[in-house]
């Protein structure tokens, strides 16, 4: 029979399993950590019964999978809630930038540049199904909706920064500029638009989900599929190089590149050890989790009912603070991104006492003490916060490498998202799952299309394999 081992079991290494396992291929899962699902874990941090997601929180882009609307993880548990208000960015003056699944209603709160959303957002929400078989696949290869993918590709090719003065209002620029701010990128670099046109085009479509019981959640529904299907994990299981590997037909790995070149050595053919090994990291997350009375005390009345909140200012200092960060600076007044994920999902709070998700973008590897930063960050926006806190649990940049390998110095997208490294993966080639090695792929959300609880890299990755399988 057909066999693969798979190292790594996050979201993508999961997927690529249940691919395969789904094609009949006897499938092993070897994880390093004690528990499985990488990026997607939740846990009781603070207080007993209080839930935090460990990192991935708000899924825009996993609702919406193609790959995972295919495997009816509902049979296994996964159910996805909305927030009333996707996501806002709130400003000094106490005005914000409101996001919500409708884009007629979105555009309705944007005043003048309504009908620039509009314009912009409308007809890509609506055909959002179909852009998704090409936005969610390696970039480079014959599109299946070519023009639908020009109209929606051509304003991804901008910077930031230029897209977010299309719009005139303040609002309107803050709340795109949060968004495209998820790339961990300098909004004056070229396709920073990208993941601001993505997510929230994905947001319009599908709305900023998050997983009832939280991202846990969708690791476990995996989990019990792949156990359905016959395939098997084991925990505790390190591999540190080749020859721990078992004997395979295919071997996939969900990790970042260096640690692929770490592990395989001359194994790989030079070109690509080259690549990986001069592999880019981006910026780091340092993250502070909270248990709040009462919850957040919001100046905007939209933020009190919204799943994701944008904590910084206006866009001029969102984008200094990125460009600070790039260089390794760290901004007195960093960018943080705040989830309140029990306004969808009441069950992750206990009583009154709510969990508040949060990190700050800081440089990789920041080696200082960001949480009261972030406190304050809070407090700017919603005075009275810092009494309100019963507790909380820090995530350093270091931890976060420690806690997950692949997020080495904080890098929670698993590699610098710059032009080449967003396109191609971490090295130029149209096979950007393959290690140039018979039978080996790589499957982390340093290939295409990136990070995300999406499956789509690992699900990509095993159509590959799956193709040399019935090739030989």
């Amino acid at each position: 029979m057909t066999n693969a081992t798979v190292v790594g079991a996050g979201p993508n290494g999961l997927a690529a399993a249940v691919a395969l396992a789904a094609q009949g291929v006897a499938v092993t899962v070897l994880e390093a950590a004690a528990e499985i699902g990488g990026g997607t874990r939740t846990s009781e941090m603070i207080v007993p019964g209080l839930l935090h997601d460990h990192c991935s929180a708000i899924h825009p882009m996993a609702v919406g999978s193609p790959f995972l609307k295919s495997l009816g993880l509902e049979r296994y548990g996964l159910s996805w809630k909305l927030p009333d208000v996707d996501c806002v960015h709130p400003l000094d003056d106490g005005s914000a930038g409101v996001l919500v699944r409708s884009v007629d209603d979105t555009a309705a709160g944007l005043g003048r540049d309504g009908k620039r959303w509009r314009r912009l957002f409308g007809r890509p929400a609506e055909r959002f199904d179909a852009l998704t078989e090409d936005i969610m696949g390696p970039l480079v290869r014959v599109p299946h909706h070519p023009l639908t993918l020009t109209r929606f590709g051509a304003p991804t090719a901008l910077p930031g920064s230029a897209l977010a003065r299309y719009f005139r209002t303040p609002q309107a620029r803050a709340l795109f500029g949060g968004v495209a701010a998820h790339a961990f990128r300098p909004l004056h670099y070229p396709l920073t638009s990208a993941i601001g046109l993505g997510i929230i085009t994905a947001g319009h479509r599908h709305g900023w989900a998050v997983a009832a019981g939280g991202s846990q959640s969708i690791t476990n529904a995996m989990a019990r599929l792949l156990g359905e299907l016959g395939g098997k994990i084991e925990t505790d299981v390190r591999v540190e190089s080749a020859a721990q590997l078992p004997a395979s037909d295919v071997t996939m790995f969900d990790l970042d590149p260096a640690a692929v070149e770490r592990i395989m050595g001359d194994r790989l053919p030079r070109r690509v050890s080259r690549s990986f090994t001069r592999f880019r990291r981006g910026p780091g997350a340092y993250k502070v989790d909270f248990a709040v009375e009462g919850g957040v005390p919001w100046t905007n009345a939209h933020a009190r009912r919204a799943g994701t909140v944008h904590v910084i200012g206006d866009y001029s200092e969102l984008a200094a603070t990125e460009r600070d960060i790039h260089a390794g600076r760290m901004p007195g007044r960093p960018f943080v991104l705040v989830g309140q994920q029990y306004l969808a999902d009441p069950s992750r709070s206990v009583g009154n006492v709510h969990p508040v998700w949060s990190y700050a973008h800081v440089p990789n590897g920041y080696t200082g003490d960001a949480t009261q930063a972030i406190i304050d960050q809070i407090e700017r926006f919603a005075p009275g916060f810092r009494e309100r806190i019963v507790g909380h649990a820090v995530r350093t940049t270091a931890e976060m490498g420690t806690y997950n390998t692949n997020f080495e110095g904080g890098d929670i997208l698993t590699g610098a998202k710059d032009i080449r490294q967003l396109v191609f993966g971490p090295r130029i080639t149209l096979s950007p799952y393959s290690l140039g090695v018979p039978g080996m792929y790589l499957c982390s959300a340093a290939t295409p299309p990136g990070p995300g609880a999406h499956g789509m890299c690992g699900a990509n990755a095993a159509a590959s394999a799956m193709q040399y399988l019935r090739r030989r």
